[in-house]
């Protein structure tokens, strides 16, 4: 076990070693700061900007969230539902998620974060394995609800619609746009289907007094983004959100509280944005800007302008896409202070141009569902090492250790510039994987140290570098390739915009290198090219083999490569020619 935490020398001058976790409830957040902002917006939706000052919009001010999420709670315990039960919310970013999201917790239940874009096959599965009883929606999703149904416990199905809260003036003209989307439609509801709007007008105002164990009692099921079979369900309880939202306070003390807005274009089921994003925006007193869609870049520039957001969490891809808009320069972003990056690695030169267009600090950070997420983090402020994720966060613990246990089952602790697995610990860890032991004992160890499969490093100061995923590793010749490292050098080329990489197999070296870029709007470039360039910054055998440019690459809601989506397209071509050459044979 290591002994000493050299990180903490290196802590951005105002930063806390340790932080007092509060034994509260998550639901505490909007009490508390509805006492304090009681006339504050909470949450704001601006879906167009109109001439003389005008905007379609929604907002609800943190009395408004409070009070209505008191009343969703009673709503959903006149339709049974207790303490323990589980309720699925399936929305995009609306104020109705706060509302919802708040109110299932007031009412004891477990919030089961569910991305609205899963198709039925992958709805049922989750659906079933998690216990759901109880999901709200939109009405454009019914169907696709009633149709995995029957294989689940789902009882109750709650339904809203993205004009809801709108402005009463353009709430006829948003409801046709949205229609036309797909996303809303005109639906006749069965017996056990309900309008959010109904229940709320028939429940009472005050929430069921409903006991609450913050270290014991789960508040989300957050699942993980497995790439074979059912994703698992990580039980966070109320202690490892609070923790990690107080954590994060901490870990910007330059930020006033009341006086910060938080652009969520990342969605609220996701950890990411459920966390950094909407948990923490609350317990600042901030206003919570949200956008329904993340990928418009667009929107997003006009609503950054206009609000003058001060805080834009995301991921790379979105900062990649704000600095390569054609019209970026015609927005003024200088009202943001901080940014932090997460999901995947943070290219070096989209960091310094973002920070060039805005004024603020663009800093990458580290985490996973499992830990709430966030355990690491460079000082926003502070000294940014290149490359790094930073440093253990406020009252948490990160080490090295050997990539396989030794006879005894025990790993070993590694040293300053050794390679093996990244592993974290503190109050933010997760509980466990819902009804999977065996799981949960494989990733958290009984001294309570989560693995994280990735690889990594540590530096002298305590600052982490990840090396890739474990299951990433790309292995030609007998050599280990790290994907991170040649996208690296593919995002230093002046005409990529965006690349991965990916290990395919080759019958003489195992496997080969195959990158896949997209390149910025108007340019052209040769495969030879790429290579080329990848050979005067790589050793021989890290050089991608082939280049395929794509006008796209697939992504998960939160912006996320899919490698694994890339890996099962060539090994479908691969196939496919075996058995064209068997068949000539």
């Amino acid at each position: 076990m290591p002994s000493t935490h050299p990180w903490l020398a290196n802590y951005e001058k105002g930063v806390s070693t340790t932080v007092e976790i509060p034994n509260t409830p998550v639901q505490q957040l909007v009490t508390d700061a509805a006492a304090k902002y009681p006339s504050k917006v909470a949450v704001r939706m601006v879906l167009k900007y109109l001439p003389m000052g005008l905007a379609v919009q929604a907002k609800l001010t943190y009395r408004d969230l409070d009070r209505r999420s008191d009343q969703f709670a009673a709503a959903l315990g006149k339709l049974g539902v207790v303490k323990g039960s589980r309720v699925a919310i399936m929305l995009p970013n609306l104020p109705q998620q706060a509302i919802v999201y708040f109110g299932i917790l007031k009412a004891g239940a477990i919030v089961v974060n569910t991305n609205p874009t899963y198709p039925a096959h992958e709805l049922g599965p989750l659906m079933k394995n998690s216990g759901v009883e109880t999901i709200i929606t939109l009405s454009g999703l019914y169907d696709r609800v009633l149709e995995i149904q029957p294989q689940t416990a789902i009882k109750n199905i709650i339904l809203t619609d993205v004009p809801d809260y709108v402005g009463s003036l353009f709430r006829r003209s948003v409801a046709k746009q949205v229609k036309a989307g797909g996303m809303m439609k005109d639906v006749t509801l069965k017996p056990g289907a309900y309008w959010m709007k109904d229940l709320m007008a028939n429940a009472p105002t005050k929430a069921p007094a409903t006991p609450i164990d913050p270290s014991k009692d789960t508040a989300v099921f957050q699942f993980t983004g497995g790439t074979t079979g059912i994703p698992k369900a990580a039980e966070l309880t109320h202690r490892n959100l609070v923790a990690n939202t107080t954590q994060l306070v901490a870990w910007v003390p330059s930020l006033v509280p009341g006086d910060e807005k938080l652009l969520l274009a990342l969605p609220a089921f996701h950890v990411y944005g459920m966390t950094v994003g909407m948990l923490f925006c609350l317990a600042l007193g901030g206003e919570l800007v949200v956008v329904p869609d993340p990928r418009n870049t667009s929107h997003i520039l006009e609503v950054i302008s206009h609000e003058r957001i001060t805080v834009y969490p995301g991921v790379p891809t979105m900062y990649i896409a704000v600095i390569n808009h054609p019209k970026v320069t015609d927005y003024d972003l200088r009202s943001i202070k901080a940014c932090l990056s997460g999901g995947a690695a943070l290219p070096i030169e989209v960091a310094q141009k973002f920070e060039e267009l805005t004024g603020g600090k663009l800093v990458e950070g580290y985490g996973m569902s499992e830990s709430s997420p966030v355990t690491v983090a460079n000082p926003i402020f502070g000294q940014v090492r290149t490359g790094s994720i930073g440093l253990p966060i406020t009252s948490t613990e990160c080490a090295i250790v050997s990539l396989e246990p030794d006879d005894n089952g025990q790993y070993k602790f590694l040293g300053v510039g050794e390679e093996g697995e990244i592993v974290s610990r503190g109050a933010q860890v997760m509980k466990g994987y819902y009804n999977n032991p065996e799981e949960t004992a494989k990733t958290i160890d009984p001294d309570g140290w989560l693995h994280t499969g990735d690889i990594g490093r540590m530096d002298k100061d305590g600052y982490f570098y990840v090396i890739d995923r474990k299951k990433d590793l790309i292995i030609a010749g007998g050599y280990n390739i790290v994907p991170r490292e040649v996208e690296e050098v593919l995002f230093m080329y002046p005409k990529v915009m965006e690349a991965t990489v990916i290990g395919v197999p080759d019958p003489k070296r195992g496997e080969t290198v195959k990158a896949f870029v997209v390149l910025k709007e108007g340019h052209t470039a040769t495969e030879e090219e790429i290579r080329t360039f990848c050979k005067e910054k790589l050793a021989p055998y890290k050089v991608p083999a082939a280049v395929e440019f794509r006008k796209e690459l697939p992504k998960s809601q939160v912006g996320k490569v899919f490698r694994r989506t890339l890996l099962d397209e060539e090994m479908a071509k691969i196939n496919a020619q075996k058995e064209q050459n068997a068949g000539k044979a």
